[in-house]
């Protein structure tokens, strides 16, 4: 099974998506940046798990 999943182009689309809401709801520019430390951490957990060598466990 292949997967093709990009962690980065994942990432930027959510961005964008906060930027679009920020535009479209007017946020604050705290309001954003928390939305935006929250997509971070988001990312680096998911990659932190993506990272690893497939293994079955047996």
């Amino acid at each position: 099974m292949t997967y093709n999943f990009d962690p980065e182009r994942w990432y930027e689309n959510e961005r964008g998506f906060l930027e679009q809401r920020r535009r479209s709801d007017g946020w604050s520019e705290a309001e954003f940046e928390a939305a935006l430390a929250d997509l971070e951490r988001r990312y680096d957990r998911m990659v932190e798990r993506l990272d690893g060598t497939y293994r079955i466990s047996r």
